[in-house]
């Protein structure tokens, strides 16, 4: 059944996206320091596909690995990669297997004086023990492996996004270090934030713009102007990591100081509204509530995570009956959307946003907030 699920996210969810090369090395060479005698697994990649393998293949000598695992899931393509294996031993269906890839030294092979992608080649098509068949289809949850996860210090990878918050899930019950790329959206999710709050997950460096091409198979459907031909581009995603790296260490550089005009209190919530992490005064020393982008520049030595503004988080102090959402149009419409999230009283209704009516007073709907609190507010 695991399976069948894990297919249909495949093919409804469109889960089939391969990480460039070059947004890999940007983020992966904050983590050198990691992986010195570190067995590697990458268990949602088909190394003939996966820029992951191949990172890690070609830099298993300058990382001093230990071994590189790498999975595939059942229905991968081999025919027509560039490393052009023979599989005729292994499979009936050439084009549809399951398999893993260890890999524990990469040498010059060829005699041509380097590592390269041509050394692997090698390795992959003359040494059967670096290559087999997985007997249960590549599931990450399946037994083999979850076997193949116990054995693992580190874990890299793109995981099918659809499953993020099932993989992470996983990640912590067997206690992994990771760095993977999620959608930044998951962290408001009730099984992902509290591992935020309890620095048991948090941001890397992420991709430049917040938004990634990916190589895939489905239309590029993004609004976006900075398209690339054979790619698709994807907004709202991030690396997530629990590895120790520089930035978690660099605090914000705070330049703005409170007053109660600028930063008003929220109707909702015990905490003042801040609109950008450059925002946030340097002198305010209860809780503020702060977009989800500010954990893009979180220092838990400066700041402390409270909270967040979703219903389930309990932190609410008020429910708003019969809700009134009149949107730029003036087109008035029943809703509950402000009892999920934070929002502001007003006295004028504006011109060019969506508000909210509710006994006769005007409400701003904000988009969902993290609460903190400055550890180290400047007193003068």
């Amino acid at each position: 059944m695991a399976n069948k699920n894990l297919n249909a996210a495949k093919t409804a969810k469109k889960d089939e996206f391969y990480t460039q090369m070059a947004d890999i090395e940007r983020e992966l060479q904050h983590y050198w320091q990691h992986f010195a005698d570190k067995v590697v697994l990458c268990n949602c990649d088909d190394p003939y596909e996966s820029n992951f393998f191949k990172y890690f293949a070609l830099n298993f000598n300058q990382l001093g690995l230990k071994k590189l695992i790498c999975t595939c899931f059942d229905g991968s393509p081999v025919q027509g990669n560039e490393l052009l294996l023979d599989f005729g031993d292994f499979s009936d269906d050439p084009k549809k297997i399951a398999y893993k890839v260890e890999i524990t030294e990469v040498r010059d092979l060829n005699g041509d004086g380097a590592v390269d992608l041509a050394d692997v080649q090698y390795l992959l098509k003359n040494d059967k023990n670096a290559i087999s068949l997985l007997k249960q289809h590549g599931d990450f949850r399946s037994a083999e492996c979850i076997e193949l996860l116990k054995e693992a210090d580190i874990v890299v990878t793109n995981p099918p996004f659809s499953l993020f918050r099932e993989y992470v899930g996983q990640l912590m019950q067997y206690e992994k270090k990771f760095i993977i790329i999620g959608m930044q959206a998951n962290i408001i999710y009730k099984d992902i934030f509290p591992l935020v709050i309890n620095n048991k997950i948090w941001l890397g460096y992420g991709f430049k713009g917040g938004a990634a091409h990916f190589v895939s198979p489905y239309e590029d459907t993004a609004t976006a102007n900075n398209h690339k031909e054979g790619m698709i581009r994807v907004s709202g995603v991030h690396w997530f990591t629990n590895l120790e790296i520089p930035k978690r260490n660099d605090p914000i550089d705070l330049v703005c100081r409170y007053t109660s005009e600028e930063y008003p209190m929220l109707d909702n919530y015990d905490a003042i509204n801040v609109n950008s992490s450059n925002d946030i005064p340097c002198n305010y020393p209860d809780t503020m509530a702060v977009p989800i982008t500010f954990l893009d520049k979180y220092c838990p030595e400066q700041f402390e995570i409270i909270g967040i503004t979703r219903a389930w988080d309990g932190k609410a102090s008020k429910i708003y009956p019969e809700q009134t959402q009149i949107d730029k149009n003036g087109k008035r419409s029943k809703v509950s959307k402000l009892n999920d999230g934070p929002s502001l009283l007003i006295t004028n209704p504006p011109s060019d946003k969506t508000y909210y009516e509710v006994g006769g007073k005007l409400y701003l709907g904000l988009f969902q907030r993290i609460l903190i609190r400055n550890k180290h507010p400047q007193t003068t």
